[in-house]
This record gives C-alpha cells, sequence and structure tokens, in this order.
C-alpha cells in the first residue's frame, strides 16, 4: 500500500504520467472542512484549555478561514491570544483577524509569492480581481491584456508551482484559500 498528499492537480498529472493511473490509484478529495468539523477543531481544543467559543465568534473564524484547517488553527491561535477571559468573544476575533493575517502574509503567502516571476504574479493579480474563482483562463488573460494563448505558459508554470489548479478545462483556481485577499492587500 502506499499513501500520499498532493495539491488538488495531483489525479489530472499522475494521469499524464501513466495513462492507466486512475485504475492504480484511489484518489480522495481531502480540502476545507465543512462548518461542524471546522467548528469542532477550535472548540474541542479551546474545551481542553479551559475556554469557550461565542457562537457568533466560531462563526465569523470559519466563515473568514473557509474551513481551511491551517488557516483555522492561526485564527483559533490569535483569537485564543486576544481573548481576556475564558471565551472567545466576536470582538476578539476582531482583533485577531488582522493578527492573523499578518500573521499568513509574511510567512505562508510571501513563502508562495516570493519564489514566483513578474508574469507570474501579474497572472495571478488578474486572477484576484476577478474572484476568489475559479474564474476563466480567457478571462485572466483579457484581464492582463494578453491573448490566451499567451498566458498559457504562465499559467502552466503557475500550475507546476503549486499555486493554482485547473478544476475544468479552460478554469483556473487558487490551491488554497484567501490567496486572492492577500493579492489584492499586497500587490496593488
Amino acid at each position: 500500500m502506499v499513501a500520499g498528499a498532493g495539491l488538488p492537480s495531483l489525479p489530472a498529472l499522475a494521469g499524464e504520467a501513466r495513462s492507466y493511473a486512475e485504475r492504480l490509484f484511489v484518489f480522495r478529495l481531502v480540502n476545507s472542512l465543512a462548518a461542524p468539523e471546522a467548528e469542532a477543531a477550535l472548540v474541542e481544543p479551546a474545551e481542553a484549555g479551559g475556554a469557550r467559543w461565542h457562537p457568533e465568534a466560531l462563526e465569523k473564524v470559519v466563515a473568514v478561514t473557509e474551513g481551511y484547517p491551517y488557516f483555522l488553527q492561526e485564527f483559533g491561535k490569535q483569537s485564543w491570544d486576544a481573548a481576556p477571559g475564558p471565551e472567545i468573544t466576536p470582538a476578539d476575533v476582531d482583533v485577531a483577524v488582522p493578527a492573523a493575517e499578518e500573521e499568513l502574509d509574511s510567512g505562508f503567502f510571501r513563502v508562495r509569492m516570493d519564489r514566483t516571476t513578474d508574469a507570474e504574479r501579474a497572472y495571478l493579480k488578474a486572477m484576484a480581481s476577478l474572484g476568489s474563482g475559479p474564474c476563466g483562463s480567457g478571462a485572466v488573460a483579457a484581464a492582463m491584456g494578453k491573448a490566451a494563448s499567451q498566458a498559457a505558459p504562465i499559467r502552466g508554470s503557475l500550475i507546476k508551482r503549486g499555486l493554482c489548479y485547473s478544476p475544468r478545462r479552460g478554469e483556473i483556481a487558487f490551491t488554497v484559500p484567501m490567496l486572492d485577499r492577500f493579492i489584492r492587500r499586497s500587490m496593488v
């Protein structure tokens, strides 16, 4: 038995590497957590530490992180640190959001952006201008002022870098939530 993990593009890449890969492997999508699981990921450790989440505060963190596990950890930690008492309140989350975004911006997101070329950053900015995605590859090229054929190599390099993936033919999406917001905040 072999177990592995990868980005959302892994099944397509496996299929390109071996035409019968889809028969050799079972692919399970592990993505953002659904709201009940995301809430449990925040509530259970807090309760074990003698704290509790106000329902509205919990809802805010789950919404802003889109249930992405690492982001839940970061926003949960910052909310915990901001809370003076045993209950984590909506006000604590309001204080925590900028701190959590700064932490992700300076580490998680910045590390990924620092490896990109100017052309890749322009492509990512065009994607982010269209929303959180997925979006049409042609629409991204148009937002860049390029023909789709001119933007295709840039798109391909971003997919290889793991910043984007193609959920369907002609579409492109960010591999992690909130990347579009980071790009709009930092790459204006």
